[in-house]
């Protein structure tokens, strides 16, 4: 289930994934709206800080100013001495108790604001209870401007103002009376001092100061550096985009021509304009470019002329080769007639011209495949026919290296559309080769059909390969050991041609072998000549080699251990034992794919399978 929900989570993810992988602008790109964002956010963050607290702090320094000389004139309007006459009757102490002189204060302390600041005038210890026996001084609060004086001015700073001297100040929201109709609360800075009344009784004095203001000019900062930090995002990833295009877009097309070159159109070049970088690095792709159209252009010509020559050379030799073979044969014919020394003088010429004709026809065969030249007469076959042709024709070099050839799985047809003379060329070869460097050992043929694939293995038990040596055995003239003589009169041109008739049919050849344990080579070929191959019913590396006897005997060894365990007692093993794969059916698969093909294993049926072990248990 965890699979299931990662793959459905991948797999719309999968075309952005690969788009940013490939496109290299689009990653350049991002990467500079990410880091230009993150820029224009620190820097925004860091501008809006300062900003505010300038603000706030001259709001402060203002408020403090004012409040202080507010808090003054209250004192002084307290502390001076009684008036019997006066202009204002309001502004004399004479006639006047303590809650109405508060009241007359409050007003003349906001008319002086002129909405810059509200006055709250509360008794003493409110918010607190009374203390005992105490007096409690004016209780009824006051303020200007329909402001809630008990909701304006917090708790925590009437405690503060309460119980002890001095000014104090917080930050709080300034909220209106239902007489304010629905008015918003507003940001605010309080300042409060504790005072003296007419009667000598303590109360306190506030002074609310809003910060609308600030907040709209802060706001309007906040707008414009978050405009003004969107425009600078997009004119850098705007002014990266096209950077980057002036840079990618002559990288693209270099891409693009080399492309083009690999597919075989070496006339492509790049457009160069400017004397910049770019301009000299397309002059130097282009001047690279010449060369090697120049460069494969001689090499086409040498191998076209080389071709030309193995092929004229093979064709102009058959006329003297014939000459000589006829000279060859009289003097072979009539040896009995020569002293022992030219007899067999005799008898290596006509070898030696045995092998040279050969020679001839394989290196004409090879320039057929070079020049594309070869065809392919496919029609269907058995190929149990062509094994036991090729078996027949080499029994006799079998016998005399003593060695011995079994056929395995030629109890059914194996069918397959393909060029019968090509296939038993091939066969030919690697049955020869098998019994020449079998060491005297048994040689086993193996056939086999399953879904679209027919396969044909020679396995032999001699000196085998070394590694890295299954993949050279297939070139020219090659051969594993230098000094090795050719008793057969082999040309090193049989495997080879062998690999390019399996390519002809659209198929394999393939080699293993292991230092003093063997070789098998197998023949993969599809079963309708335009079938693609997707695996073989024999896997190339035989049951019986060092790898497979160890894993084998491994497998019997834990397989005995759970058997006895199981007859001890229950498995206490911290490794749980094997358990058989659902749905296997004991089908035998190819381990070994072709690498890099990304083909899936052809299994052999059942059937064939059974057939098979039967076989070789005889």
């Amino acid at each position: 289930m965890l699979r299931l929900c990662v793959r459905l989570v991948r797999r719309p993810l999968l075309p952005a994934v690969r788009l940013w992988r490939r496109n290299i602008q689009l990653r350049v790109v991002a990467a500079t709206l990410l880091m230009s964002l993150a820029v224009v956010l620190a820097l925004g963050f860091v501008v809006i800080a300062q900003v505010s607290k300038g603000l706030l702090d001259a709001k402060e320094e203002a408020a403090q100013s004012q409040a202080a000389g507010g808090f003054a004139v209250a004192q002084e309007k307290a502390n001076a001495p009684a008036a019997v006459d006066g202009p204002d009757a309001t502004d004399n102490k004479v006639g006047l108790d303590a809650s109405t002189w508060m009241n007359s204060l409050v007003k003349q302390l906001a008319s002086g604001g002129q909405t810059a600041f509200e006055v709250v005038a509360l008794g003493a210890g409110t918010g607190d209870p009374a203390p005992p026996g105490g007096a409690q001084g004016v209780r009824g609060a006051r303020a200007s401007g329909n402001v809630d004086p008990t909701a304006s001015v917090p708790l925590e700073l009437r405690r503060a103002v309460n119980h002890a001297t001095g000014t104090f100040k917080t930050f709080s929201e300034i909220r209106y009376t239902a007489g304010a109709g629905d008015k918003a609360p507003e940001p605010a800075l309080v300042v409060g001092k504790r005072l003296t009344d007419i009667k000598g009784d303590p109360y306190d004095l506030y002074y609310l100061f809003p910060l609308t203001q600030e907040e709209e000019s802060l706001n309007l900062v906040k707008s414009t550096i978050a405009t003004a930090g969107l425009f600078v995002v997009v004119l850098l990833s705007a002014i990266a985009w096209l950077v980057v295009r002036q840079i990618v877009t002559p990288v693209r097309m270099a891409a693009g021509i080399a492309e083009r070159l690999s597919a075989g159109r070496l006339q492509e070049r790049m457009k160069v304009t400017g004397e910049d970088d770019i301009a000299r690095l397309g002059e130097a792709f282009n001047k690279m470019a010449q060369n090697l159209q120049n460069k494969i252009q001689q090499l086409e010509e040498l191998s076209r002329m080389q071709r030309r020559f193995v092929s004229d050379v093979s064709h102009e030799l058959r006329t003297p080769l014939t000459t000589v073979r006829m000279a060859a044969d009289v003097i072979h014919d009539a040896r009995v007639d020569f002293d022992p020394v030219t007899a067999r003088s005799a008898e290596l010429l006509a070898g030696q011209l045995d092998r040279f004709e050969s020679l001839l026809a394989d290196l004409l065969e090879i320039s057929r495949f070079d020049a594309g030249a070869a065809a392919l007469e496919a029609e269907p076959i058995d190929l149990r026919d062509v094994v036991r042709r090729v078996i027949d024709g080499a029994e006799p070099l079998a016998e005399h290296k003593g060695s011995r050839i079994r056929v395995l799985g030629d109890t059914q047809p194996v069918i397959a559309e393909a060029d019968a003379r090509r296939v038993e060329r091939v066969l030919r070869n690697l049955v020869v080769n098998a019994v020449e460097h079998g060491e005297g050992r048994d040689v086993v043929v193996r056939l086999a059909s399953a879904g679209g694939a027919v396969a044909v293995a020679v396995r032999d038990y001699g000196v085998g390969l070394k590694p890295g040596e299954a993949t050279r055995v297939f070139n020219r003239f090659w051969r594993a050991d230098p000094a090795r003589a050719r008793t057969t009169g082999g040309t090193g041109l049989g495997l080879s041609i062998a690999v390019e008739d399996a390519r002809l049919h659209g198929g394999w050849l393939q080699a293993w072998g292991e230092p003093g344990g063997g070789s098998q080579f197998r023949l993969t070929l599809p079963r309708t000549a335009d079938e693609p191959l997707r695996g073989s019913p024999i896997p190339l590396e035989p049951e019986d080699s060092r790898a497979n006897r160890a894993r084998a005997a491994a497998d019997a060894a834990a397989a005995g251990a759970d058997g006895r365990q199981q007859a001890e007692g229950p498995d206490r093993s911290p490794i749980p034992p094997r358990s058989p794969v659902a749905g296997a059916q004991n089908v035998p698969a190819d381990p070994t794919a072709l690498p890099g093909n990304g083909s899936r294993v052809v299994a052999r049926p059942a059937e064939q399978a059974a057939q098979e072990d039967r076989t070789d248990g005889r």
